[in-house]
Parts: C-alpha cells; structure tokens; sequence
C-alpha cells in the first residue's frame, strides 16, 4: 500500500469516527430533549428504612417465631430470650424483699422496748429529783436545829451526806435517760433502714421484671422481617442483633442532582419515579432531604463528565399512603430513575403522568 493510499484511508476512518461521534451528539440532544426545562432526572435505587431488632441484655435465644419475609406489626412479639436467669433472680429480690419487711417489724419493736425503756427511764429521773429536794429540805430543818443545838451535828452532816448521794443519784438517772434516748434514735434509725431495704428490694423485682418483660423481642413498627441475622440457642451480647426489618411505608429513593440545579430543589418538590421493572407506571413521591454539602457523584454515575462534578444527595420520598395500599408489592432495591420538577410551572409530559397501578 503506498503513502497516499495510506493516508486515504486514515482520513476515511478519522470522518467515521466523526460521523459517529456526531450521530452520538444528536441521538444524545434528541434523548435529552424529550425531557422539557425545568425537570431533571437521576438514577437511584428503592431503600426503605432498616430497623434492628435486638437483645436488650446478654443472654441466649430461645426461639424466634417471626419468619423472614413475614409481615409484622408494631409491638408484635418476633422472638424470645432465655430468662432462666432473671426469674431466678427474681426469686432472691423477692426473698430480700420478705426479709426486709421483716426487719422492719423487728425494727418498730425495738423502737417501742426502747421507748418504753425511756419512760422507765424518766420515771427514775424524775424519783431522784424529788429525792434531792426532800434531802435538801431536811438538810435546810437540820441545819436551822443545829444551830440553835436542838439537834445533833451528826445528823445534821448525815442529812448533808444524803444530799450529796440524791445529787449524785440524780445525775446517773439523767444519764440512763440519755442513753436510753440514744437507743431509741438508733432503733428509728434502724427502721427506716429497713424500709430502705424493703425500697430497694422492690426496685430490682421491678427491675428483673423489666429485664423478663424485654425478653420478649418485639418489633418496634410494622414492616417486613428481612433477614434472621442470628438462631435460636445462640447467645447474643447486650444490643446483639437477632432480627432485621424493613418498614415499607417508609420507603424513598436517594439520587443526586448537578450543584447548577441544587438551589432550585426544595423540600416537597414534586418527583416521579420510575422503576425499570415497570417503565409505564410513573410512582408519585416528594422531596423530602436536600443535601446542604456537595460531593462527588458516586460511581454509579456512568460517564466521566458527570463523575467530575460535584453533586448533592436528594431524597425523594414515596407517600406512605400510596404504599399501604399497595404493600404486598412494595421491593427494596429496585433500580430506576427519578424525575424531579425544579420548576412547578412545567407541566408533566405524557410519559410521566400518573396511571392507575396494575
């Protein structure tokens, strides 16, 4: 092949790459034109919200008696837990329970022996004080005698004696009263320790009872059981997983929209999606969460120019509603496109407008 003849050829095959390069353009401009200004589309895919159903406490798993793919509802019991344990531990609060009011009783006794004790106690006080004043009485008659010599000095120092012994005799009563009265505080003291006990018994009975009644798994809303993420008889520590659901009235799908659109998104723009498993029945949903930081477009993004943007994350959400009455056919997963109106004076074409789901 000569020189010219060569150079025929790459000219030839460089105006086909061309003629192909611009027959992409125009079916790509004719492509993009069949979706008016003011409506803009991303690819996403059907999510709903993801709750856990898990252990609240360490222990084993009896038995889980919801299926996956089973339709649950809100506080409907999907498994249980081994309580061996905590009734168990149930019986010994419930035995320091009885033990306690039994000090109690115990205690109000020694209070009432302790105050009776008081009384006694303050009956001798009281004796020894009207001894004193009659020992001092006659002490007073002995020294007037005395003085006068009407009487003996011995007596008169003998009745001086005993006012000293009804002094003194005084002070060791008040001093059993004080003792007494320190017994009485302590048995008070004591019973109001035993009704601490008797308190403190009562909330780990209602405590172990609160840990019996988590033991039975429930699920927290209605939705779908998705997978067992463990068996019966295995043991699961605190927050341990066991069951994981779906809530299909909570259901949206996330794609990204160009940071030159971004602005004109707001919460409850309308969005209609449609899934590539049923291209002809537009699903109506809204704007429910505009990203406020831009990001790189995920990889998802098939083309390198659409990748070197940066993007923000918009959540379309599907009205609950719709999805209630049409849950038995509600899937996660699902890929499709959504189509935002980012100016609601445009109206939807043809292709887009609502019809009556199969």
């Amino acid at each position: 092949m000569t020189e010219g003849t060569r150079k025929k050829w790459l000219m030839r095959a460089g105006l086909a790459v061309a003629a192909l390069g611009l027959g992409y353009f125009l079916w790509s401009a004719l492509k993009s034109s069949g979706l008016p200004n003011g409506i803009i589309s991303g690819n996403g895919r059907i999510e709903a919200v993801e709750i856990d159903v898990s252990a609240k406490s360490p222990g084993r798993i009896r038995d889980i008696v919801a299926d996956e793919g089973q339709m649950v509802a809100a506080g409907q019991v999907v498994a249980h837990m081994d309580v061996d344990v905590l009734k168990a531990q149930q019986a010994e609060a419930q035995a320091q329970l009885a033990q306690a009011i039994n000090m109690i009783e115990t205690a109000q006794s020694q209070v009432a022996q302790r105050q009776s004790e008081r009384a006694a106690a303050l009956a001798t006080v009281r004796q020894r004080e009207a001894e004193l004043v009659a020992a001092r009485k006659r002490l007073g008659r002995s020294e007037t005698l005395a003085r006068e010599g009407a009487t003996a000095v011995q007596e008169r120092d003998d009745d001086a004696a005993n006012v000293e012994g009804a002094a003194a005799a005084v002070e060791a009563a008040r001093a059993q009263l004080a003792a007494v009265d320190a017994a009485v505080a302590t048995a008070r003291s004591q019973v109001i320790g035993a009704r601490s006990n008797v308190d403190a018994a009562r909330a780990t009975i209602e405590r172990v009872q609160a840990d019996i009644r988590d033991s039975d798994l429930r699920a927290p809303r209605a939705g779908r059981v998705q997978y067992r993420v463990a068996q019966p008889g295995e043991v699961v520590s605190g927050g341990g997983r066991v069951l994981n659901l779906v809530d299909l009235t909570d259901v949206y799908m996330t794609f990204f929209v160009p940071e030159t659109e971004a602005g004109r998104v707001g919460i409850g723009s309308e969005v209609r999606i449609v899934l590539d498993t049923a291209p002809d029945y537009p699903i109506p949903a809204k704007v429910s969460f505009v990203a406020d930081v831009a990001q790189f477009t995920p990889k998802t993004v098939e083309t390198q120019s659409e990748r070197q943007k940066l993007m923000f994350r918009v959540k379309a959400r599907i009205d609950p509603p719709l999805l209630q009455r049409n849950i038995a056919h509600v899937k996660t997963g699902l890929p499709g496109v959504a189509y935002l109106r980012i100016d609601p004076e445009v109206h939807w074409p043809d292709s887009l407008a609502l019809r009556p789901l199969p």
